[in-house]
């Protein structure tokens, strides 16, 4: 958005005039962003949310300090790969990384969701999932997903970036052990900087980094050279080294004062009504979507119908000026607020071409 560029140009504008940052300032920004990030998440505890570079870092924290020597690691099948390769590498220390796949029934969202459930037994001790399937939309049923673990004593592990900042999302009703959200997809921030959140499983491991800002007592310059052991409450010993980013974080922040301001739920309100004429029209032209019930409005897959080649498709979708994604089998659409039923009928009409051509 512009009023974030126009954050990061006056963080950057900042910088030529580094005597002016004061020393609180290395403690209050990123401080008044996990408050503000607690906010749109439901979450009750700021301390537990940290600034990380990455998904993967984040998700890094947790693989390391993960209260189990053996057991299944459960993952819904074909995630990004930030949320996969962490697992993979618990392969080596004897750990069963298990993908559920989704079955090709037409009620794939419901039966991905049961598929998953059933899977969870007492060998489980952690599944890795987004709220939403970053190629197509599935919608996973996360409160009974997280029942289901407490029963065996399973961790839930959320790649909240497709998700978190278009569709609302609660600490408090899903009890994520972790939350892990990259700040450039839906919390409309800059690339390299995300946030992330450790629940109580996680007090007292041991971070990826070692860095003397997350060290107890760092506030106080003056007695930096007396080195601490122990570190700052709660999760905030996970958070990334130099993570005052003068830059970034006014940007993140920006970004989600105006996420809280329009609100999820009217985001998902807003981009339900401007689809669902042309979903109902795609869906009779042979195109595959999931029921409302399993998917989110603002991102959803479509899965061509026999007659559409994907390079045909591709080739009406550039001609007419529209931009999707291609993840797996599915066409990725993703609406939000910037969009208008004008750019709709674009789809609309792009989506309908390499199906009468093929008539």
């Amino acid at each position: 958005m512009k009023k974030v560029e126009s954050a990061g140009v006056k963080g950057l504008k900042r910088k030529r005039k580094p005597f002016q940052i004061s020393v609180d300032d290395f403690f209050q920004e990123t401080e008044d962003l996990r408050v503000l990030y607690s906010r749109l998440v439901d979450n009750d505890e700021p301390k537990r949310v940290v600034i990380i570079p990455s998904v993967s870092y984040g998700l890094a924290n947790v693989v390391n300090n993960l209260p189990f020597k053996d057991g299944e690691i459960l993952l819904a099948e074909e995630q990004f790969p930030s949320n996969v390769y962490p697992w993979l590498k618990l392969q080596e220390k004897g750990f069963d990384v298990k993908p559920i796949s989704p079955s090709d029934s037409a009620n794939r969202g419901e039966s991905w969701n049961n598929e998953i459930l059933n899977a969870i037994t007492p060998k489980t001790r952690v599944l890795a999932i987004g709220h939403v399937h970053w190629s197509d939309g599935t919608l996973f049923l996360l409160q009974k997903i997280r029942k289901k673990l407490d029963q065996v004593g399973g961790l839930l592990v959320i790649d909240g970036t497709q998700s978190v900042g278009a569709l609302p999302f609660s600490i408090r009703d899903i009890r994520p052990d972790a939350l892990i959200c990259a700040g450039y997809k839906w919390l409309m921030g800059p690339y390299s900087i995300g946030l992330a959140y450790y629940g109580p499983a996680f007090d007292g491991g041991v971070p990826i980094e070692e860095n003397w800002i997350n060290r107890l007592n760092s506030e106080d310059f003056t007695n930096l050279v007396n080195y601490q052991d122990e570190y700052q409450e709660q999760a905030l010993r996970y958070e990334v080294g130099e993570h005052s980013n003068f830059i970034l974080v006014p940007m993140l922040h920006q970004a989600i004062r105006q996420i809280i301001n329009w609100q999820p739920d009217n985001i998902q309100v807003y981009t339900q009504e401007l689809m669902s004429e042309s979903i109902k029209e795609l869906a009779e032209l042979g195109y595959g979507i999931e029921s409302e019930i399993y998917r989110a409005h603002h991102l959803f897959g479509l899965r061509l119908p026999d007659s559409v080649s994907v390079d045909a498709l591709k080739t009406s979708l550039t001609r007419n000026r529209v931009s999707v994604s291609f993840r797996g089998k599915a066409v990725r659409v993703s609406p939000h607020v910037y969009n208008d039923e004008m750019d709709v009928r674009k789809l609309l009409k792009a989506m309908k071409e390499p199906i009468f051509a093929s008539r």
